[in-house]
């Protein structure tokens, strides 16, 4: 299967760089490249890619906007923020418009194309531990005690309600950035048996993927940061 790929980003030099790179790919096709993010979604509703690689601070709108547009217009395209740094201010608002991971700029070629895989395959590609240290240095980002937050916990606490228990103990190790493995162990289950779980608890929550379910348990205050 060809995975084919929207490059988003205001600098030429980095959208032609990434494209060299891609088109080398025999297993990728970069279909499009857009120079702000209006032109991202644009491009992404007419071109349905697999894959959009997203830069954050572009004109206009920018890429966190167009990740929250481009999953309403695409549900089947899968964004990955690009930052200039690993704990950049705009990751978490990317993770929480849908992005399916971040990626550093100045990340190495084999590292890009992994990624790229990875998501198009339906997996994240921000380790858990990872996520988990964004979310720690975002804790103003979460819900506090104002109306808005009420309401919204208050909209988790009834998806929750969808949850097992079990679901919810698997959720809560999920949020505290414990791999499958180390979820099995923690709750004495076997691993195949965690990821089935992951998998219900995603279709029940309505989530993308395992970064999404990581923001959920920390929204919901199931997992609080350190």
């Amino acid at each position: 299967m060809t995975i084919r790929i929207l490059v988003a980003d205001d600098e030429a030099l980095l959208r032609m760089a990434f494209g060299t790179v891609l088109d080398a790919q025999p297993d990728m096709a970069p279909v499009g490249e857009a120079a702000d993010g209006d032109q991202a979604v644009r491009l992404a509703r007419e071109l349905r890619p697999d894959v959009v690689l997203m830069d954050v601070r572009m004109p206009g709108t920018d890429g966190i906007e167009a990740t929250r547009q481009i999953v309403e217009v695409s549900p089947g395209s899968r964004v990955l923020i690009l930052t200039t740094f690993d704990l950049d201010a705009y990751a978490f608002a990317g993770l929480h418009a849908g992005a399916s991971g971040f990626l550093l700029k100045n990340t190495r070629p084999e590292e890009l194309l992994t990624a790229i895989r990875s998501v198009a395959a339906g997996d994240a590609v921000v380790s858990p531990r990872i996520t988990r240290r964004l979310l720690e240095g975002f804790r103003p980002h979460l819900p506090d005690g104002s109306d808005d937050a009420r309401a919204a916990r208050s909209e988790h606490d009834e998806r929750l309600a969808r949850l097992s228990a079990r679901e919810r103990e698997v959720l809560v190790q999920v949020g505290r950035g414990l791999s499958n493995t180390e979820i099995a162990a923690a709750l004495y289950l076997a691993e195949a048996t965690v990821k089935s779980h992951l998998g219900r608890i995603l279709h029940k929550l309505e989530l993308r993927d395992r970064i999404q379910a990581v923001v959920f348990a920390y929204e919901s205050r199931l997992v609080h940061p350190a």
